[in-house]
């Protein structure tokens, strides 16, 4: 079973705790992150989705960052992460 959450536009420091409760939710599955609406991607989340895709791994399950679009990927380049690096849960 898979689970797919669609973020927020805006993944400022004021999303961070949202996002950490819309995450918990979902860490028993597969879980799909779908990026497609984020236009800004700031560290606070961003350090959120690695300790989720952590943490879904350790379970044994699979964590998908999907539909990332250049900007999305520009900011996570900028922080040193690729949707690969992300998914996996490396630091």
């Amino acid at each position: 079973m898979s689970d797919t959450l669609v973020l927020q536009p805006r993944l400022d420091i004021s999303a961070a705790d949202p996002l950490a409760q819309a995450l918990r939710t979902r860490l028993g599955s597969d879980l799909t992150v779908d990026a497609r609406d984020v236009t800004h991607l700031g560290a606070m989340c961003l350090q959120v989705l690695l300790s989720a895709a952590q943490t879904v791994r350790r379970a044994g399950h699979r964590f998908t960052l999907a539909n990332a679009s250049d900007r999305v990927l520009e900011q996570l380049g900028s922080m040193g992460f690729t949707p690969e690096t992300l998914a996996e849960g490396r630091t």
